[in-house]
Parts: structure tokens; sequence; C-alpha cells
């Protein structure tokens, strides 16, 4: 159930002080090669930090 308060928020406004993503950072989010290729960079930085951890 929504509140009432809530119902009148639109996102982005100029009541929001909070970033918004660029149109490269748009496009970087919806890249799948990118996407890939950061899954292969954050698990390897995980498996540098477990093999620390042993």
């Amino acid at each position: 159930m929504e509140k009432k308060a809530e119902h009148n928020i639109k996102a982005y406004g100029k009541n929001f002080t909070t970033m918004t993503p660029g149109s490269f950072a748009i496009k970087l989010r919806t890249c799948k090669i990118w996407q890939f290729i950061r899954f292969i960079i954050i698990n390897i930085k995980m498996l540098v930090v477990v093999r620390k951890s042993h």
C-alpha cells in the first residue's frame, strides 16, 4: 500500500539534490559487455580478499 506523501514525489525533481546519471553512465549500465567485464573484475577482487584471509 502506497502512502499519500510518497504519491506526489517525482524522481529527479528540483527538490532533490541527488546526482543523476549522465548519458555515458547510462550507456555503461546498459552495456552487456561492460557488465561482464565489471563482473570479472569484481570476482578477481573477491578472490584476492579470500586468499588473504586463508
